[in-house]
């Protein structure tokens, strides 16, 4: 995106910012989540891009090259959706009704449908049709006020898929406005042709999968599914091992289906972050403590698939800095609105708004480590913004949930 040098934009008639931080913090853990800065009767300064300023409309108002009236609206920070699976050839509609009818989402992997199913149709489809929907599914999400997305692979599960969808995520990250994060998740499942051998397909991740991967640049980070059925804390490890010297951090599926050691493997090898978290102790939290791994939930899936919610509230208490995400993908959560995340954690998980809304914006982006750019109003950081007629908004949005409370998305000070 170009920008005029020294090009500099004015919102003013501002009636709140939410989400302001004077001194800039890599995170908010604990009770500090309580409580969102915001200023009043505002006007907000936008240049090059970025953040530069902003104001009472009472006091003195900078002069800029374009200037445009908010009318009374209120402005958050963009969203941050720092766990999707954004890139997928077909929705799991089938598989959904069985769980209506009492399958549950093990049972439908073991017979070979999730994220197998996902697989083989990911593999019949052209790259070109995968962008395009894609696209139209990230459209929607900056719609609702989500300005940076992480997209996963790992419906592929082959050198040649995988890289297909991590070329697709790249190619959205270089036509879209929002910022597009991208990780290898080769370790997903066993698929199909590797059943009873998966030493061999471990080995084909960190042997081939993981150099082309690198050789292109396709990839931010790398993920693993740590779970019952899926892969071995001890798998794990390896992998994430092994990425790490190709300079590619972790990033763990960990403990949604059970206690199994996901956790300590994320502390173990310095991941990013764990995600899901639906299934922890004591000793869990006590391990994320001590590490500068982010916990992320991911209340979509448990509402989706009808399982516990990870125990955020237990977490916060504990002082860590937690983090929600949609984890959008086709068949554990279809969900592409982090409004409704935002709804689900306060309502299901017993989450203040201010502290959900800490966890959509600073929390996630430090999930991806780019707490720096983005997650709040801060001098410098990119003018990533959503504006809403809803007032109070902060409390308002989750509140009256099923309802889209962007009424205009910018990124980088342009509408979109």
């Amino acid at each position: 995106m170009l920008f005029l040098q020294g090009m500099r934009k004015l919102f003013v008639g501002i009636r709140r910012i939410w989400g302001v931080e004077d001194e800039t913090a890599p995170f908010m853990a604990g009770e500090k989540m309580a409580e969102v800065g915001s200023a009043t009767n505002s006007w907000l300064l936008v240049e090059d891009g970025h953040f530069t300023g902003w104001g009472s409309m009472n006091g003195p108002i900078p002069g800029a090259d374009e200037q445009l009236d908010l009318d009374g609206y209120e402005v958050l920070p963009g969203l941050v959706d720092s766990h999707t699976h954004l890139v997928f050839a077909e929705p799991r509609t089938q598989e959904w009704e069985l769980r209506i009818k009492g399958a549950t989402y093990e049972e439908i992997a073991a017979a070979g449908g999730g994220i197998l199913n996902s697989a083989q149709k990911l593999r019949a489809k052209d790259e070109a049709e995968l962008f395009d929907e894609a696209l139209l599914r990230l459209e929607r999400m900056m719609a609702h006020g989500t300005t940076c997305v992480e997209i996963k692979s790992g419906y592929g599960l082959s050198l040649e898929s995988e890289l297909k969808m991590l070329r697709v995520a790249r190619k959205l990250g270089e036509n879209a406005a929002a910022t597009v994060k991208t990780t290898f998740l080769g370790a997903h499942a066993i698929p199909l042709e590797f059943k009873g051998n998966r030493e061999a397909y471990i080995r084909l991740i960190i042997n081939e999968m993981l150099p082309a991967v690198a050789e292109e640049g396709l990839a931010d980070h790398v993920d693993v599914f740590c779970d019952r059925g899926f892969f071995t804390p001890e798998e794990t490890i390896r992998i994430l091992e092994a990425a790490e010297k190709r300079g590619l951090p972790g990033k763990i599926h960990a403990n949604e289906l059970g206690i199994t050691g996901g956790v300590q493997a994320a502390v173990k090898c310095n991941a990013w972050s764990a995600d899901h978290l639906e299934h922890i102790g004591q000793d869990e939290i006590n391990g994320l403590l001590n590490s500068e791994v982010v916990p992320v939930g991911l209340p979509g899936t448990s509402y989706f698939l009808g399982i516990p919610y990870a125990p955020t509230r237990q977490m916060i208490d504990a002082g860590l800095p937690v983090a929600l995400a949609s984890d959008f993908n086709p068949g554990s959560s279809p969900v592409c609105s982090l409004q409704m995340i935002w709804s689900l954690a306060c309502t299901q998980m017993k989450l203040l708004p201010a502290e959900a809304f800490y966890a959509i914006t600073i929390n996630a982006a430090r999930a991806l480590r780019l707490e720096k750019q983005l997650g709040s109003i801060a001098v410098g950081k990119q003018a990533d913004f959503f504006i809403t007629e809803s007032s109070n908004a902060i409390q308002t949005i989750p509140y009256f949930f099923g309802v889209n409370h962007a009424d205009k998305t910018f990124i980088a000070g342009n509408r979109v």
